[in-house]
């Protein structure tokens, strides 16, 4: 069963391909992407989108902001196709 809303790491990941992590927080990354397009402060969809308390841990919450940010970017610009048909990622490999 997928969760609702799963736990968010500190730190999203890096890999040069989607991960079970990315693909369990596709909707997450959705969230940030337009967020990022409404111009909401980071501060904001840090504690709303992400869970965490940017005026109690600021520089772990921007982090957390920063870095998840970063990757639904690269999911939208390189993966975007991936994210949204899962099954046939593997049928692409060699």
């Amino acid at each position: 069963m997928v969760e609702i809303e799963p736990a968010v790491a500190d730190l999203a990941p890096t890999a040069d391909q989607l991960t079970p992590y990315d693909e369990a927080r596709l909707r997450l990354y959705l969230r940030l992407l337009d967020a990022e397009a409404e111009g909401a402060d980071w501060r904001e969809v840090a504690r709303i989108v992400l869970k965490r308390d940017p005026a109690r841990e600021p520089g772990r919450s921007r982090l957390c902001w920063s870095t998840h940010l970063s990757r639904a970017r690269w999911i939208a610009g390189r993966c975007f196709g991936e994210a949204i048909s899962p099954g046939t990622r593997k049928s692409r490999r060699k």
